[in-house]
C-alpha cells in the first residue's frame, strides 16, 4: 500500500511539472537580482545553496542525513547539483548524485527536480518533503510543523523543523535544517557551518562568515533553540584544535575544534568520529575540498553544560 507521502508527492509533482511557471520566486533567498552581477565579473558567478539536514533526536545512535543543492550561474546556462548522503552507525553512504544544466531563468535558485531527485510542493512553493527513488530503493523526507526561525546579515535564512523519514518500511522522526545561502560574485565565499543538537531539548546552528582558515580563523554566528527558547550569538570564535593532513587534496582538515564567544557565556568543543571527503578534479598546488563530519562534544550556555553531536560541514574552495 502506498505510503501517505509518497501519493502527495505525485499529485505535487505533477503541478510542479505541468503547470507551475518556472519564473515564479524560490521559497527563501532567491537570485533574481544577480544576473548583471554575472554578466559583470564572469564565471565563477553567484552562487546558491540551500541545504537540508535531518538528523533523530531521541535515539541512541544518531541518524544523520544531509541533502545538499547548489546553484551556480553562468552568463549563459544555470549549473544545479544535488547530493545526498545517510549516516548511521558512523558510516557515511553516499546516495545521490545529480548535476545538470538548465537555461536562464529569472530565478535560478528556485529547487527543480531532476533524475533520482523529486521534491514535494506545497503553497506557495514551500518545500514539504524531498524523495530519492532509484529502482527499489525510496528515500522520503517529509517536512513537518517549524519550531525555529533565524535570519543573519548576508540574507541567509535559517528553519528547523519537525520532520520524518522513511527508509523503505521504516520511519524515523526527528528535526530537519532547512538553510538558505547566498554567495555572491563580489563578496568571500560563505563558511564552515554546523548543525548540533541535544536530544530533543537543544538545537544549534552555526556558520562562518568566510571560509576558516587555521591562521586567521574568521567570525561565526550562531543560533539556537534550548528547550523552545530562541538564542542567538553575532559573534563566535572557532579554532581548530587539532588537523590532520588529507594528501589527496593536499590540505589539513580539522578534526577538533573549540567554541567560545567574547560577549556570551556560551563555550564548547566538538571532535570528528566520522568524515567523507569529497576532494575536487583542478589542478593546482592544493585543491578544493568538501569534508562532512560527524561530530561529537559538549556545549556549555550560561553554565548549563549539554552533550552534543551532529554534522560538521568543511568546505575549502
Amino acid at each position: 500500500m502506498k505510503n501517505i507521502l509518497l501519493e502527495v508527492a505525485i499529485v505535487s509533482l505533477a503541478i510542479l511539472l505541468s503547470a507551475c511557471n518556472p519564473d515564479e520566486p524560490a521559497p527563501a533567498g532567491d537570485l533574481s537580482n544577480t544576473q548583471a552581477m554575472v554578466n559583470r565579473t564572469g564565471f565563477p558567478g553567484p552562487s546558491y545553496e540551500r541545504n537540508f539536514v535531518f538528523m533523530t533526536t531521541t535515539t541512541d545512535s544518531l541518524l544523520l542525513m544531509p541533502w545538499l543543492l547548489e546553484t551556480t550561474l553562468d552568463s549563459n546556462t544555470v549549473f544545479r547539483e544535488a547530493r545526498g548522503w545517510v549516516n548511521r552507525g558512523g558510516t557515511w553512504e553516499a546516495f545521490l548524485a545529480e548535476r545538470w544544466q538548465t537555461p536562464p531563468t529569472r530565478y535560478p535558485a528556485r529547487i527543480l527536480p531532476y533524475g533520482t531527485f523529486r521534491i514535494v510542493v506545497g503553497e506557495s512553493d514551500r518545500v514539504d518533503g524531498i524523495i530519492y527513488t532509484d529502482g527499489p530503493r525510496n528515500l522520503e523526507l517529509a517536512l513537518g510543523r517549524s519550531v525555529a526561525r533565524w535570519g543573519g546579515p548576508r540574507e541567509e535564512r535559517l528553519r528547523l523543523l519537525e520532520a520524518s523519514l522513511h527508509l523503505g518500511e521504516q520511519r524515523l522522526n526527528g528535526i530537519v535544517l532547512d538553510m538558505a545561502r547566498l554567495n555572491s560574485s563580489d563578496t568571500p565565499a560563505r563558511g564552515d557551518w554546523a548543525f548540533l543538537t541535544s536530544g530533543d531539548s537543544v538545537q544549534i546552528v552555526v556558520q562562518g562568515d568566510l571560509e576558516h582558515d587555521i591562521e586567521t580563523p574568521p567570525n561565526y554566528r550562531g543560533w539556537g533553540l534550548l528547550d523552545s527558547k530562541e538564542l542567538q550569538w553575532p559573534s563566535l570564535r572557532i579554532d581548530w584544535v587539532q588537523v590532520s593532513a588529507y594528501q589527496p587534496a593536499r590540505r589539513d582538515l580539522p578534526i577538533s575544534w573549540t567554541l567560545s564567544s567574547p560577549i556570551a557565556s556560551v563555550v564548547g568543543t566538538l571532535e570528528v568520529l566520522a568524515s567523507e571527503i569529497v576532494t575536487g578534479t583542478e589542478s593546482g598546488p592544493v585543491l578544493p575540498v568538501q569534508a562532512l563530519f560527524e561530530v561529537v562534544g559538549t556545549i556549555s550556555i550560561d553554565g548549563l553544560s549539554f552533550p552534543v553531536r551532529g554534522l560538521f560541514n568543511h568546505r575549502r574552495r
